[in-house]
């Protein structure tokens, strides 16, 4: 298996991002979340047009991992939009990765560049957000330090869930 190289993404990403987004939200999801209600939120979020409009936030970073030239997962960092948000916080939005690379460290590889820039932006908090059963992704955000520090609801479709909300000290 190649190395990943990881970038800086922009809009000019959107429709490797959009693929990345709606197959691994399918691949996590399937089985767990009605179908009608994952093509819904993938219709409405993992769009080329989508991607495009997140980007264009002066506030919205995006990290690519790809392996030749094949976008393999991403993460993105962006204002909070939680209620228990404060103006020293960031939110890694999205951190997805497809599963034939879990586990080789790619995914703390992206987190890591997303707590640094948000150090860099002067946040002192990075947020996330995740859906409670999956059992993986809070494994993996425990094991980069974060520590349970609310909650908020998450619509996906017509099926609407209590997450947790992490938060990693940067």
């Amino acid at each position: 298996m190649s190395k990943p190289a990881i970038r800086a993404g922009g809009t000019e990403d959107a429709a490797a991002l959009a693929l990345v987004g709606a197959a691994t939200f399918l691949e996590t999801y399937a089985g767990e979340i009605p179908g009608a209600d994952i093509l819904t939120h993938v219709a409405r979020h993992h769009t080329v047009e989508a991607y495009h409009g997140l980007l264009a936030r002066p506030d919205t970073r995006v990290w690519l991992a790809e392996v030749g030239g094949a976008a393999i997962g991403y993460a993105m960092l962006a204002a909070p939009d939680q209620e228990l948000a404060t103006a020293d916080d960031a939110d890694l939005k999205r951190i997805y990765v497809l599963s034939k690379w879990h586990g080789t460290g790619l995914a703390r590889q992206l987190a890591e560049r997303a707590m640094a820039a948000a150090r860099v932006m002067g946040k002192r908090r990075m947020l996330i957000g995740v859906k409670p059963d999956n059992h993986r992704a809070i494994a993996f955000y425990r094991k980069i330090g974060a520590e349970l520090v609310g909650g908020r609801r998450f619509t996906v479709g017509e099926s609407v869930f209590d997450d947790p909300v992490f938060g990693v000290g940067l």
